[in-house]
């Protein structure tokens, strides 16, 4: 008996990974994904945040290889994180079920580059799924723990924001299942040690796998042919198949749900019955691409439907083949740092003290904004430390001692913790200032615990790992801790003074974010 439900794509790819039986649930919050795994652990499955999406996949693939279930979320930027396990896994195959969520998010709602994972899958050779809203979502995650069970490779789940986040109706097919309890781990040398003398016959079996995926796909239920009363066909997949129908239902649709590898001979077909035959897709020209190199003729969109999410009006417009520049969208408010916000004092501090400030990924990049202005660079998790390191290394002594790195405490577990061991091995001659702002959250994306917080996903008791104790065993000459707001008079002395030495300084300015500790009261 079917249960209906109203869900979001991120629910219903949680309720998808309980009823498979899924054993493991890993991930690291990132918008537009971080929900899956939040309500996976909702509803009673395992699941649990890792400190970093590398560290997540890796633990998802072990968990395959001893033939469990096993999911792994993140957003599109944490792919590139997780790459090294990510393009190799492919390569040594897995034994139980292994499904990658990649949330990408057109239009950079909440990051700081608009990839498309798609090609990624396509690097990687691994098979890909699209689903285009929440019953999709549903049904392709079941799927896709069949479809990596059955070909013993990892598949694939790439998700957008409108699909991560609008509801819609669900029919549940399964019951709930209690997982799977025969798992072992089988000892095979040649199949999972990727000496290069093992990965070279393993990469003919995957690019074997691959060429009957292909075949598979050409059947596969994945992809459906509607027929249109006008002679003009669409090829489509995902969110851009849901604006494609609001802009054009008359005409004919090929609905691609398997994106990697591409049934080309179904395409040829389709394209062969119309006058005009289109592609419309979100992001890159990726199956325009795939497409028209397999020698199939079909139009693509103009470059300027390249930025941003579609909708029903741009897909209109490519439909009519109008290129005129569109609309500037309204500028909203600038965001800003909350009220009370501990981490004002440490910029205004900065911004006094005329520092240059090589910024990070978190809600404290913020402080790049009015009116403190007193961040100037943000490239990637981590790199506020290690972008600090490159300008004290170059920078004459004078400029260099005014170079101050800026991190969160998540971000720090991320990938701050390399940047400090490269910190003290390859140490600038001026010595380097890191502050760590430390409110003991995952606060952008939603006020998620990490392994410094104190809590699991469930906001349970667990293991603290101790930023300080981090910094001290890594050989930090200088670690301090101070609370911003019981004590702003000496944030400003503190930094002052570790910027006149040439010794590697830690500050860990600490104090929990409001929004936080009324959530943990709440949940208490």
């Amino acid at each position: 008996m079917m249960k209906k439900s109203l869900l979001s794509g991120n629910e219903a790819v949680a309720e998808a990974a309980l009823d498979s039986g899924v054993s493991i649930g890993t991930g690291y919050p990132g918008t537009p994904s971080t929900e899956i795994l939040e309500h996976f652990a909702e509803i009673g499955g395992k699941a649990q945040w890792s400190p970093n999406e590398k560290v997540a996949l890796e633990v998802g693939v072990g968990a395959a290889y001893g033939k469990a279930r096993a999911i792994v979320t993140m957003k599109h930027v944490g792919l590139n994180v997780a790459a090294d396990p990510f393009f190799t896994v492919a390569y040594t195959g897995v034994d139980g079920g292994l499904v990658i969520v990649s949330a990408d998010d057109p239009g950079m709602s909440s990051s700081q580059n608009e990839q498309d994972n798609r090609h990624l899958a396509e690097a990687a050779e691994i098979p890909m799924l699209e689903p285009s809203d929440s019953q999709e979502a549903y049904d392709f995650t079941v799927k896709a723990f069949e479809l990596s069970e059955k070909w013993k490779i990892p598949v694939l789940l790439r998700l957008t924001t409108r699909v991560c986040h609008s509801k819609t109706i669900v029919n549940k097919t399964l019951k709930p299942s209690k997982g799977y309890s025969d798992f072992e781990f089988v000892r095979d040398l040649r199949g999972k040690v990727m000496i290069p003398s093992n990965a070279r016959p393993a990469h003919v079996r995957l690019r074997e796998k691959i060429a009957k995926l292909a075949e598979f796909n050409e059947e596969s239920i994945f992809n459906r042919v509607e027929n249109g009363t006008k002679d003009i066909g669409i090829i489509t997949s995902g969110i851009s198949y849901q604006y494609a129908k609001e802009a054009e239902p008359d005409a004919g649709f090929l609905k691609l749900g398997m994106t990697y590898p591409l049934p080309l001979k179904m395409i040829r077909d389709f394209s062969s019955k119309y006058k005009r035959c289109i592609v419309i897709e979100e992001g890159d020209p990726y199956l325009f691409n795939l497409i028209m190199a397999a020698g199939i003729k079909v139009e693509g969109k103009h470059d300027i439907f390249r930025l941003g999410e579609l909708n029903q009006k741009r897909i209109r417009k490519i439909l009519d083949g109008d290129n005129t520049p569109e609309e500037k969208m309204p500028v909203g408010k600038a965001p800003q740092l909350c009220p009370g916000c501990p981490h004002k004092t440490v910029y205004e501090v900065l911004k006094k003290l005329g520092c240059t400030v090589p910024g990070d990924i978190g809600c404290y990049s913020l402080g790049t904004l009015p009116p403190y202005e007193a961040m100037d660079t943000l490239l990637c998790m981590g790199a506020g430390i290690t972008a600090g390191l490159g300008l004290r290394h170059i920078l004459p002594e004078e400029k260099a001692m005014k170079v101050v790195s800026v991190i969160g405490d998540s971000t720090f577990i991320h990938s701050g913790i390399t940047g400090l061991v490269d910190m003290v091995y390859n140490r600038p001659p001026t010595g380097h200032v890191v502050v760590i702002l430390d409110n003991s959250t995952t606060a952008m994306t939603g006020l998620q615990e990490h392994p410094a917080s104190g809590s699991d996903i469930r906001r349970n008791p667990a293991y603290k790992v101790k930023i300080e104790d981090v910094a001290k065993a890594i050989g930090i000459e200088n670690v301090d801790v101070i609370d911003m707001m019981k004590n702003p008079d000496d944030v400003e002395k503190l930094i002052v003074k570790r910027l006149s030495e040439k010794k590697t300084s830690v500050i860990i300015a600490r104090r929990p974010c409001i929004l936080s500790v009324k959530l943990k009261n709440k949940c208490a």
